[in-house]
């Protein structure tokens, strides 16, 4: 190819997403036998959670410990994946897989360099792990609102901090976590407003679970070492007030008075949830989790999803961290040897022990924490003129009005509203739109659904569409140069 890169027509196995499942997956692939390409969007490997694991600033920096041991431990993967023989490829966009697999070879359309072709391949792993859900509240939208996890990949892939006054803002593991390391750097929040639920009593059935877990040490640890920087507030409601840029958070503290803190940046966060477009895409089965309050992937426990020849590794198929996404991801791998005929299923079956025993213990006690940190329902599904949809700039009133008059689902509002149709596909939208929905219906938000995707799935230019070959006589001619 003229962009320098060897890319087969076909291979095994394609994985999508070089996160911890995506390159364990890759990994365990290559050493199988079975001809693996990951592609994904990063110039280097890691997903989000070891964002720039291999080539941050902070790598051999005397400030490499504010990342904690648990973000360095992301090189031992990406060491593995680069010495498999797995080809990786980056800054790769995969804008579709074919829903329908012809001889039981599924095409995998992928945009490199400016350019889009296709890859054949029976089998498919998606690794595309977690985004940060949507936090739909008043001001959301105004310069100097970012997300915790935006703030957290500046730093570890150009060492930067937040300027001047900085509130973070919701709830969640990563809120603790972002509000520890920035601390560690010298950057300490001026402010973090805990919106995490009173306690509830029907949490403590999965108590003793996470009091067995490897969550509850390091997560206390966490919030020690914050709390003797900073005092978090508890906060019942937000809204980011300002003109042109933030100029404060206004929230209603515990005891329900409204107050107000000066702010220039705005760091918000609300948990993770799975990142389910290009499998939705593909048209694989996905089930609502009401205890983290999103949509799964519906898989067996081999990652094996309703879609032959589609599998779902890490996150996508429910949040359970880093450890257990790598785990699922060597699982998925043996599956797919098996269902290509490399390996039987005794051997399949045997090679799987270690990696679900410690998957088994990665998982122990995540119930709780979707539960405990669970976002109250004024947070995932607002009123009024916040916007909702920014891509198409719609708010909740619009939504609840386009309800009232017979849009009954999410695709329906893309008729009345154009909810959901911009360049972030639903992204930032589909979960809140979802339970806005259910909500005014009255109806249980499993019932209300999500929007149907096609591809492509993220934008791609026409230029990139064009190019692509239009057979596979021309693509073996574009191989040869």
């Amino acid at each position: 190819m003229s962009d320098g890169i060897d890319l087969r027509e076909r291979y095994d196995l394609v994985v999508v997403g070089a996160g911890p499942a995506g390159m364990a997956a890759a990994s365990s692939s290559a050493g199988l036998g079975l001809s693996t390409i990951i592609l994904d969007e990063q110039p280097s490997p890691g997903g989000q959670i070891y964002r720039a694991v291999t080539e941050s600033p902070l790598r051999g920096d005397r400030r490499a410990s504010a990342l904690g041991a648990s973000y360095w431990r992301g090189s031992d993967l990406a060491r593995g994946l680069t010495a498999s023989g797995a080809t990786h490829v980056a800054n790769a966009t995969v804008w579709s897989v074919s829903r329908d697999a012809d001889d039981g070879v599924r095409e995998i359309a992928v945009s490199l360099n400016g350019r889009s072709r296709m890859l054949r391949a029976p089998a498919v792993i998606l690794a595309t792990g977690a985004q940060e859900r949507p936090v739909p509240i008043p001001g959301w939208t105004l310069p100097g609102v970012m997300t915790a996890g935006a703030a957290q990949i500046l730093l570890k892939t150009s060492a930067l901090v937040p300027a001047g006054r900085a509130v973070l803002a919701g709830s969640g593991p990563l809120l603790w976590l972002l509000a520890a390391q920035l601390s560690r750097i010298g950057a300490a929040p001026a402010t973090i407003l805990d919106t995490t639920p009173p306690a509830r009593a029907s949490l403590w059935r999965d108590a003793l679970a996470f009091a067995a877990s490897p969550y509850i040490g390091e997560g206390l640890a966490l919030m020690r070492e914050v709390r003797a920087h900073i005092r978090p507030i508890r906060a019942t409601a937000l809204a980011v007030e300002g003109d042109a840029k933030v100029e404060a958070v206004r929230y209603r503290d515990a005891s329900g008075v409204e107050r107000r803190v000066e702010a220039d940046t705005v760091l918000l966060h609300l948990g993770v949830v799975p990142n389910t477009n290009l499998a939705r895409s593909i048209g694989c089965a996905h089930a609502w989790n009401d205890d983290n309050a999103c949509f799964d992937a519906e898989v067996d426990p081999w990652g094996a999803t309703s879609r032959p020849g589609i599998w779902v590794a890490g996150d996508g198929a429910g949040i359970a961290g880093a450890v257990a996404a790598a785990e699922r991801g060597r699982l998925a791998t043996l599956d797919v040897a098996h269902r290509l005929g490399r390996i039987d299923a005794a051997a399949r079956d045997r090679q799987a022990v270690a990696p679900r025993a410690a998957l088994e213990r990665a998982v122990r006690g995540r119930r709780f924490l979707d539960r405990y940190f669970r976002p109250a329902p004024a947070f995932r599904a607002p009123d009024g003129d916040v916007t909702v949809c920014r891509c198409e700039e719609v708010r909740a009133r619009d939504i609840i009005e386009a309800v009232a008059i017979g849009g009954t689902g999410p695709n329906q509002l893309k008729a009345y509203l154009r909810c959901g149709m911009g360049p972030c596909q639903g992204r930032m939208c589909g979960l809140t739109v979802t339970e806005l929905i259910g909500r005014t219906r009255g109806v249980p938000t499993a019932e209300v659904g999500y929007y149907r995707l096609r591809a492509p799935v993220k934008p791609i230019t026409v230029a990139e569409l064009a190019a692509m070959p239009r057979s596979h006589a021309e693509m073996e001619a574009v191989d040869r140069g």
